[in-house]
């Protein structure tokens, strides 16, 4: 059965949209008629997501842990579409490193884009939502609620987004705006998987062995849950954290471990990752 969703007239916003999951998700609603924005640290990116994106697409440069680019990025975007009907507040970043290898700088940067610069996103934002009506949606990780080697700053930082959603949705209900979670699991050729799983044809299939639905996700059906969440079917449906990883949230630390043993991971001072 095919569902088809029609977002014509509708302003849909995603920050970290030009690569990725992120980028599969503005393309879903693009293609349901919306007037997307994209929002990326690199101009190369924005060009790209652009091209691809066609149409009626806006996209802005805009690092989200500096503030004042993030109100930039949203009054540039309101003024192209007008008020946002959705928003995804998508950026992050990730790198395998343990604890004790781990700068300071190195944890805090993660910190800053996943969870810092969701709150950036979201605070600014507000004014700008369509009311009633409106559909906020965070791209999470398992890592919030599973621990895995290697991913601390992860951990802490979409951990502190889940509650963050959950906070929101209580805050914002009474103007009508939804806030949801989404959380992905293993979704194929995505910069995640290049970096959190082991590579190769033997990769690839313990990857598919731990997914009790046998196969890795795509980019389409992260953006199916995330046109599904900002749609009026979902009207009801708020503080949610969803997964949508074929059922693996809880068995991928062996992908983990795996891929640190392939390559030893990294402690840079300061990795910066985002897209």
């Amino acid at each position: 059965m095919k569902v088809r969703f029609d977002y014509s007239g509708c302003h849909v916003m995603v920050f970290g949209g030009t690569t990725g999951i992120n980028l599969g998700i503005a393309q879903a609603f693009a293609a349901a008629g919306a007037r997307v924005t994209v929002a990326s640290r690199k101009q190369v990116n924005v060009n790209a997501a652009m091209t691809a994106l066609g149409g009626l697409a806006f996209g802005v440069v805009c690092d989200v842990r500096n503030e004042a680019c993030v109100r930039a990025a949203l009054a540039a975007a309101v003024a192209r579409h007008g008020p946002i009907n959705v928003l995804v507040s998508g950026a992050a970043g990730n790198f395998l490193a343990q604890a004790s290898e781990m700068s300071a700088n190195a944890f805090k940067v993660v910190v800053d884009i996943d969870l810092i610069g969701s709150f950036h996103v979201a605070h600014h934002a507000y004014p700008h939502l369509h009311k009633p009506g409106a559909s906020v949606i965070f791209i999470s990780a398992p890592q919030a609620v599973v621990p895995m080697p290697g991913q601390s700053h992860v951990g802490a930082a979409k951990a502190g987004v889940d509650q963050f959603a959950r906070v929101l949705a209580l805050e914002w209900g009474a103007a009508g705006v939804r806030v949801n979670v989404i959380t992905p699991g293993p979704i194929e050729g995505t910069e995640g998987m290049k970096r959190l799983a082991p590579q190769g044809e033997e990769g690839d299939a313990l990857v598919r062995a731990l997914v009790p639905l046998g196969r890795m996700g795509t980019p389409q059906d992260i953006a199916n849950l995330a046109m599904f969440l900002g749609s009026d079917a979902a009207s009801y449906l708020s503080g949610a954290v969803i997964a949508c990883d074929g059922g693996a949230q809880n068995m991928l630390t062996p992908m983990i471990r795996a891929a640190a043993q392939q390559e030893p991971p990294s402690s840079p001072s300061d990795k910066e990752t985002p897209p």
